[in-house]
């Protein structure tokens, strides 16, 4: 197991995490389990802060893929507008690995952060981009939800 692992947030928590239903537009069922979601990459943590934006409608952030320097979320829909961001640095005691999906580990249990970092998203941009008219295309084709 790793040492350390990363969620990323758009708000503030105080005390612990507490395990939330997500959602995904694919319906995994790696990516549907009530818990806090984290992962053994930093910049991946980052990257999920800032597509968890309000603003934000649409995006994607490829885990399994990942590959240092070149993945980066795609957004669909809006764009970031939060000025900060949140990482959390966790204990990996509660995590397990998803299976299948590299990277990504999930507790159903509340933890206590080890830490908590400020990041300011303006110096993290380059963990993003929008998406191209062929990433649309894949977008509607698979899911059909695309707002134009």
């Amino acid at each position: 197991m790793k040492q350390r692992l990363y969620h990323g947030s758009n708000k503030s928590i105080k005390g612990k995490l507490i395990p939330k239903q997500s959602k995904d537009v694919g319906q995994n069922p790696e990516n549907l389990i009530k818990g806090i979601y984290s992962t053994d990459i930093k910049n991946l943590a980052i990257a999920m802060a800032i597509i968890s934006n309000k603003k934000v409608k649409r995006s994607s952030l490829n885990f399994s893929k990942y590959e240092k320097g070149k993945t980066k979320a795609i957004i669909y829909e809006g764009w970031p507008e939060q000025e900060y961001v949140y990482l959390y640095k966790l204990p990996p005691t509660t995590f397990a690995q998803s299976k299948g999906i590299a990277h990504q580990f999930v507790s159903t249990k509340p933890i206590n952060p080890l830490s908590i970092e400020k990041i300011k998203v303006k110096y993290h941009l380059h963990l993003i981009r929008k998406a191209t008219e062929e990433d649309q295309k894949k977008w509607k084709n698979k899911f059909g939800i695309l707002k134009t």
